[in-house]
């Protein structure tokens, strides 16, 4: 009898850190979004960047980006929310946009480009993976050439 209930007990402990590492997996998934103000042309249709567009997350702006420039936030969960404050053009009056996004699992770092996304473009024209551009080393350090006493050797 004491062994089936040790069982129960077990496979309920086992069931409850599932359903906790599930939960946490959801909603403790972090994302570093990056928005680009930058002009996209996509299936024949030609979106431009606006003056000026400063990104609020949490009542926070995040971003302040000019035409042709990035920004980026950190944050935690797959639901995304931001407001947006639109110049348009340079002396226009600002327009203010609520975004919603659900923002995909299986990627860290998430593209999202704001005049498409506000032009009512496709998930996949507006967001793409940010991929980091591979870091070169530096290859003009002089490498000295030494004999087994350490001396140098060479035309030094």
């Amino acid at each position: 009898m004491k062994s089936k209930k040790t069982l129960l007990i077990r496979i309920i402990a086992i069931a409850v850190l599932i359903a906790i590492a599930a939960t946490m997996f959801v909603i403790g998934r972090g994302h570093t979004v990056y928005f680009d103000n930058k002009d996209l042309e996509a299936d024949g249709t030609e979106y431009k960047s606006y003056y000026q567009i400063e990104v609020f997350v949490d009542d926070v702006s995040v971003a302040k980006l000019k035409s042709g420039e990035r920004g980026m936030v950190s944050t935690m969960g797959q639901d995304f929310k931001m407001v947006l404050h639109i110049t348009p053009e340079k002396d226009a009056k600002k327009v203010g946009s609520a975004v919603t996004l659900k923002l995909p699992y299986n990627l860290d770092g998430i593209i999202l480009n704001l005049p498409a996304l506000l032009g009512g473009a496709p998930e996949e024209v507006y967001q793409e993976e940010f991929i980091p551009a591979p870091v070169i080393e530096d290859e003009s350090e002089d490498v000295i050439v030494t004999d087994e006493f350490e001396m140098p050797m060479g035309d030094e």
